[in-house]
């Protein structure tokens, strides 16, 4: 029995609408004229205006911005190399505790992690002076441990799809492994790391439970000040601070997108 096209392009219509009505609607009463958010008065900018003289709204999303990216970008480096020991090393002494380290935030209460890193922070203070405040050093290293686990498997799914003889066949002709590694099997899954660093960066400036523990006097990220005004009432200028951030994370996510397809075609061209 042939399934039903209409059917399908029925439900996949409404799954589209389910989650982008949401947005979409956010995006048009960011230009709402009126102060309350959910009755539209007419077309105006003036929330756009009103935002870059909210300094706490700024701050907090220049700080979640500067977390975030370096977050994703220590994610990756480090989830990375571990993602290459699981998927290339084989059984080795520990591997067993190793997977399981890599694991445990995936599946450990992020409440209980945010719990555990301030605990430790609290005692490192007593200890040895470090850290002498909880700040933007403290929630990077947070997101830092919550991510990495993502990259790690992303990269490890991938290194176990790839091909090994087209790195035994560097290896052939003389190149020493970490020539391998970056000359062949980098650009190949390279795809991979582009995924973990917008999956590290989206979870990073989306956290919540973890930056609520790990922050401190001075370093509120965005998602924490956002909910602190939500629950006084719904503000038109984090429409438009939302508003900005989609418009940035859409052309990223374009980008990357273009980059991924280029490599592919690429690839595909050198398999030929």
């Amino acid at each position: 029995m042939k399934p039903n096209r209409g059917l399908q392009v029925a439900v996949l219509g409404i799954g589209f609408l389910f989650l982008y009505i949401p947005i979409i609607s956010l995006v048009v009463y960011s230009f709402n004229e009126s102060q309350l958010v959910t009755v539209w008065s007419g077309f105006s900018l003036k929330w756009y205006a009103a935002l870059w003289q909210d300094d706490e709204l700024i701050d907090a999303a220049w700080l979640s911005l500067k977390v975030a990216l370096m977050t994703a970008f220590a994610s990756v480096l480090i989830g990375t190399w571990a993602g290459f020991v699981l998927a290339r090393m084989g059984r080795f002494k520990g591997v067993t505790l190793f997977n399981g380290l890599i694991s445990a935030p995936l599946v450990i209460p992020e409440v209980i992690q945010g719990i555990s890193l301030l605990l430790l922070f609290v005692e490192m203070g007593k200890l040895f002076g470090w850290p002498s405040e909880r700040g933007f050093f403290t929630i990077w290293i947070g997101h830092v441990m919550l991510c990495i686990s993502y990259v790690a498997i992303i990269v490890q799914s991938r290194l176990r799809d790839l091909n090994p003889s087209l790195e035994e066949a560097g290896q052939d002709l003389g190149a020493t492994p970490l020539r391998v590694f970056f000359s062949i099997t980098l650009p190949i899954i390279s795809q991979a790391l582009i995924a973990g660093w917008l999956l590290s960066f989206t979870l990073s400036i989306d956290d919540v439970v973890t930056s609520a523990f790990l922050s401190g006097p001075g370093s509120t990220t965005l998602p924490l000040v956002v909910f602190s005004r939500v629950r006084l009432g719904l503000n038109p200028e984090m429409n438009a601070l939302a508003t900005l951030f989609i418009s940035v994370v859409t052309a990223g996510v374009v980008i990357a997108n273009h980059v991924m397809q280029s490599a592919e075609r690429k690839r595909m061209a050198l398999a030929i």
